[in-house]
């Protein structure tokens, strides 16, 4: 008997489905070594220990407002405090306030450096949006990748950036 029809494999996958999950693969990977070159060219020499940007703690978000509203919220340089070598601002005074009465209670974990980066031995920069309150502490994250894959196993990752962190060598401290 003849025809004419070709018959696949029923275990061949389709092209679709084989090129979206490489195309998958190549963002994970890609977004992977991102956070890992970015973190490995600065986890050898020591670092400031607190992350700041034009000498700005969280990019300039208020760090309160993640607590008081659930979000980060740019803050003004009328409302500012110095805490540690950095700047924070604040959105308004009553957040400086709170700020001041507690610091250790509103500071971002790690420094402000990314909480992923910091369970892998990295050290990371941080988008202010990516981030999350457990036991009334702060994480920051750089990117969506990172806040996912931090966010899988918070408890164990929080476990390893507590243990990492006082490894990382800071810039004004004596190295042994």
């Amino acid at each position: 008997m003849t025809t004419d029809q070709e018959f696949l494999p029923a275990a061949t996958p389709t092209a679709p489905s084989l090129s979206r999950l490489t195309r998958f693969r190549q963002i994970f990977a890609i977004c992977l070594l991102s956070l890992l070159v970015a973190g490995a060219a600065s986890a050898q020499s020591p670092i400031a220990a607190v992350n700041t940007e034009h000498g700005l703690a969280i990019k300039g978000c208020d760090r309160v407002s993640y607590f008081t509203i659930g979000k980060p919220t740019l803050g003004s340089s009328s409302f500012s405090a110095s805490y540690k070598g950095a700047v924070y601002r604040f959105a308004s005074a009553e957040d400086r306030d709170r700020f001041i009465a507690e610091p250790e209670k509103f500071v971002p974990q790690y420094g402000g450096y990314c909480a992923y980066a910091t369970s892998l031995k990295l050290i990371a920069d941080i988008d202010a949006d990516e981030w999350a309150i457990v036991n009334s502490r702060l994480y920051l994250n750089n990117s969506f990748f990172a806040q996912t894959q931090w966010s899988r196993d918070k408890s164990g990752n929080i476990a390893r950036g507590d243990w990492n962190w006082p490894l990382v060598p800071k810039l004004g401290e004596a190295v042994s």
